[in-house]
């Protein structure tokens, strides 16, 4: 671990030096508050060790600056001191994380350095662990594009847009032929690897900033910003062949057959009533007939 040292007392350099570099830490120095501030500017230290007794931090309010620069992680604070104030403890937003009392005490100090590296560890596996908790929010576990909840969200923000700049707005809604009997016949994880390769069809073959998500089963929907009528319908089309031409095979080597039907809502003319929801169900009854009419094809409905 990096660890920023703000103090100049020669003896006592010496001494944190061969301390922390025994047990894999690097160290970089600053006498005085405005080095330090600098060094954490640069970014990479997580870590400082201050002395209040040998340096001016107490004067130029060091702690406080470094809490009030808000950086993009946390910098955990062991503050060295001659003697803990009772206003170290009442101030915990401008105080530090702990406290060593001087003189040195070698044992000390390489557990307090251990005890603020773990507890930094921990925050850093808490952010990953709500990073990860975000995005399980935000999208289908199965097949890694949005999920209902997310589309909506997306769909409603981009038909506002389109709203606001009197711009066209088109949706695709996508289902499997037969998925029920796929199931059925080989099961459900068969069913799933379906999902997934017919969803990473889908997203290869559309463009990169239109909106995806899995609506519900095998229903998937694409929302299309600034697009209409023959512009959207080729876009499915491509779409369909993309997933017609994609070879799915099991293990014993029997290829599987899969193709998609879809449907188009186009909206020429976006009013206040206007709604994703509508469109939504318009795009659903637009699949149910492309299916009824064989499967495999587009049909397309304007609104």
């Amino acid at each position: 671990m990096k660890i920023l040292a703000l103090n100049n007392d020669p003896m006592e350099r010496t001494v944190i030096q061969q301390l922390l570099m025994h047990v894999g830490h690097e160290l970089i120095w600053a006498d005085d508050s405005e080095t330090a501030m600098q060094l954490l500017q640069e970014g990479e230290v997580r870590f400082v060790l201050a002395d209040r007794t040998t340096t001016d931090m107490d004067g130029k309010q060091f702690i406080k600056r470094v809490r009030d620069a808000e950086p993009p992680y946390y910098i955990y604070i062991l503050l060295m001191t001659d003697q803990i104030e009772e206003i170290d403890n009442a101030t915990p937003r401008t105080g530090a994380d702990d406290y060593l009392q001087k003189p040195i005490n070698p044992l000390e100090l390489k557990s307090r350095v251990r005890i603020g590296q773990r507890i930094l560890n921990l925050g850093d596996s808490l952010v990953a662990a709500k990073d990860t908790m975000e995005r399980v929010a935000m999208y289908d576990t199965l097949t890694g594009v949005l999920n209902q909840k997310a589309f909506l969200i997306l769909s409603r923000g981009e038909l506002e847009r389109a709203r606001r700049g009197q711009s066209p707005f088109s949706m695709i809604a996508m289902d499997i032929d037969n998925f029920k009997a796929i199931n059925d016949k080989y099961g459900e994880n068969i069913g799933n690897d379906v999902l997934v390769v017919m969803a990473k069809a889908m997203r290869e073959k559309s463009r990169p900033y239109d909106g995806m998500g899995r609506y519900e089963a095998d229903l998937f929907l694409i929302s299309l910003p600034g697009v209409i009528g023959l512009d959207a319908e080729k876009i499915a089309n491509r779409i369909l062949k993309g997933i017609f031409n994609t070879n799915i095979s099991l293990l014993d080597g029997t290829e599987l057959s899969v193709s998609v039907s879809a449907g188009i809502v186009c909206a020429t003319r976006i009013n206040a009533a206007t709604e994703v929801e509508a469109l939504l169900q318009t795009a659903k009854e637009a699949v149910a007939h492309a299916k009824r009419a064989g499967g495999n094809q587009s049909h397309v409905v304007f609104v």
